[in-house]
C-alpha cells in the first residue's frame, strides 16, 4: 500500500482532521503533543502565517523524535512555491482551500495525497479530473450537510470531508455523517483562540477525546 493511501484511510479511520496555526513555535509544539496523546494520528498545520514553514520545521522535528506513527500534513497550501516548500521540509500530505491543477500535479508527480477545498460541483469536478482522492468541502458551515446529500449521487464514490464550523457536538457529527461525509475537518471549534492564548491544553485534550469518541459513534 502506498503512503498517500495509509495516510487517507488513517483520516477515515480518525474520522476527524485536526487543524490549527500558531504564531508561537512553542504553543504549537505544546498543541501537536496534546492533540497525539489525545489520541490523534493525522494532523494538519495550517500554512497561514510569517511562521508557518519554521514552526512546520519544528514540528516535524519533534514529530520524528517522539510521534513516528504520526502522520504530519500541511494545509492552506494554495500555490506550487508553497507546495514545494513544504513539501523540502518534509510533509506528509498537503490540503488546499482551493483547487490549484498545478499544485496537483506537483503532489501527483511524487505520489502525495492533496486534499483541495471545493464549494461547487464545477470545482468537484476539477478536483476528480486532478485525482483528488478526498475532498474537502469548504466551507462547510456556509454550504451545510444538505449541500452534501444533495450532490453525493452526482460523484458516486467521491470521498468528502467538510472543514469550517463544524461542532462538537452529537447531532452535528450524526447529521454530517448521514449527509454521507467520511471525516470531518475540526480546526477553531477544537482548537479556540482561548485555547492558543491561555494554553488551556487539559481543556484541549478533554475535547480532543469527546470529538473522537462522538466521531466513532457518528460514523
Amino acid at each position: 500500500m502506498s503512503n498517500k493511501h495509509k495516510i487517507l484511510d488513517a483520516i477515515l479511520e480518525q474520522g476527524m482532521l485536526p487543524l490549527f496555526y500558531q504564531d508561537s513555535e512553542a504553543g504549537s509544539v505544546e498543541i501537536l503533543r496534546t492533540l497525539y496523546n489525545s489520541g490523534v494520528r493525522v494532523f494538519e498545520y495550517t500554512n497561514r502565517g510569517k511562521s508557518a514553514l519554521p514552526n512546520f520545521k519544528k514540528l516535524k522535528e519533534i514529530r520524528d523524535a517522539e510521534m513516528p506513527d504520526l502522520y504530519l500534513g500541511i494545509g492552506t497550501i494554495k500555490t506550487p512555491a508553497d507546495a514545494h516548500a513544504f513539501i523540502d521540509a518534509g510533509t506528509d500530505f498537503i490540503v488546499a482551500p482551493i483547487v490549484n491543477p498545478a499544485v496537483a500535479e506537483i503532489a501527483n508527480k511524487i505520489g502525495m495525497l492533496w486534499i483541495p477545498g471545493c464549494m461547487t460541483p464545477t470545482e468537484i469536478s476539477v478536483a476528480q479530473e486532478h485525482k483528488a482522492m478526498l475532498i474537502k468541502i469548504f466551507p462547510a458551515n456556509i454550504l451545510g450537510p444538505e449541500f452534501i446529500s444533495s450532490i453525493k449521487d452526482l460523484f458516486a464514490g467521491q470521498l468528502f470531508m467538510p472543514t469550517g464550523g463544524v461542532e462538537i457536538d452529537a447531532d452535528n457529527l450524526k447529521t454530517w455523517f448521514k449527509a454521507g461525509v467520511c471525516a470531518v475537518g475540526m480546526g477553531s471549534k477544537l482548537i479556540s483562540k482561548d485555547v492558543m492564548s491561555k494554553g488551556l491544553y487539559e481543556e484541549l485534550a478533554e475535547n480532543t477525546k469527546l470529538a473522537l469518541d462522538l466521531i466513532k459513534q457518528s460514523k
